[in-house]
C-alpha cells in the first residue's frame, strides 16, 4: 500500500494549506483553491489513518523505540477510522508487551476487542494476547475463556497460527503439570507400606 512518510506529510499539510491562504489573500481564492484542497486531503487523511501503517512496518522490523515513537505521532486515535483504531490499540498493546508492561498490553487489547474487527485474523491476535497475559498471571479459567473464543476463529496468516500452536503446547504442558501435582499430593498423603500409629498401653 502506498503512503506518504510522516514527516513529508505534515509538511505538505503545512505547506499546502499555509501557501494557500496566502495566495488566497493576495492572489484570490481560485488561485488559493487547489492548494487549500490538498492540504485539507493530507490533514484529514492524518486523522483517519494516523501513523498505523508505518508505525506496523517498524514493529515487523523489531525496531521498538522508533515503532512507539511513530505510533505516538498519532494525535487522536478516538478520531481513527474503525480498523485503524483497533490496529492502533493492538499495536500499543503488542509495544507494551514488549515493555514487559502487561497492565497496560491488556488495557489496549481490551479497547481494541471492543471495537469490530475487520478479520478473523485481528480477532484471533487480540484473543491470543489477553490468552497470554492471563496465562502469566495464573488466571487460567480466563486464559481458557479467550483461548475458546480464539479456536472458533478462521486464522489464514501462518504466523499466527503458529503461535495458536504454541499456545496449544503450553495448555497441554500445563494440564499435565497439574496432572503430576496432583499424583505427587496423593502419594504424599498415603504412601504404600505405611503404618498406622497404635496406642501404646499407659504403663503403671
Amino acid at each position: 500500500m502506498f503512503s506518504i512518510n510522516i514527516y513529508l506529510k505534515f509538511a505538505l499539510i503545512a505547506l499546502c494549506l499555509g501557501g494557500g491562504i496566502l495566495l488566497a489573500i493576495f492572489q484570490g481564492f481560485w488561485y488559493a483553491f487547489p492548494f487549500i484542497l490538498i492540504g485539507i486531503g493530507l490533514l484529514v487523511s492524518y486523522f483517519l489513518l494516523g501513523t498505523i501503517q508505518s508505525a506496523g512496518q517498524l514493529l515487523q522490523l523489531e525496531q521498538f523505540d522508533e515503532a512507539e515513537k511513530r505510533i505516538n505521532l498519532t494525535w487522536k486515535p478516538e478520531w481513527l477510522y474503525k480498523t485503524n483504531r483497533a490496529m492502533y490499540y493492538i499495536l500499543k498493546g503488542g509495544l507494551a508487551m514488549n515493555r514487559k508492561d502487561n497492565k497496560e498490553a491488556e488495557e489496549y487489547f481490551l479497547k481494541a476487542e471492543a471495537i469490530e474487527l475487520p478479520t478473523d485474523d485481528e480477532t484471533a491476535m487480540v484473543q491470543l494476547q489477553l490468552a497470554a497475559i492471563n496465562a502469566q498471571k495464573q488466571k487460567w479459567n480466563v486464559a481458557k475463556r479467550y483461548y475458546t473464543n480464539l479456536k472458533k476463529l478462521k486464522v489464514t496468516q501462518p504466523e499466527i497460527k503458529a503461535q495458536i500452536a504454541q499456545f496449544d503446547l503450553a495448555f497441554k504442558n500445563r494440564g499435565q503439570m497439574k496432572h503430576q501435582q496432583g499424583a505427587g499430593k496423593r502419594q504424599q498423603m498415603v504412601q504404600p507400606g505405611s503404618k498406622s500409629k497404635r496406642r501404646r498401653p499407659r504403663m503403671r
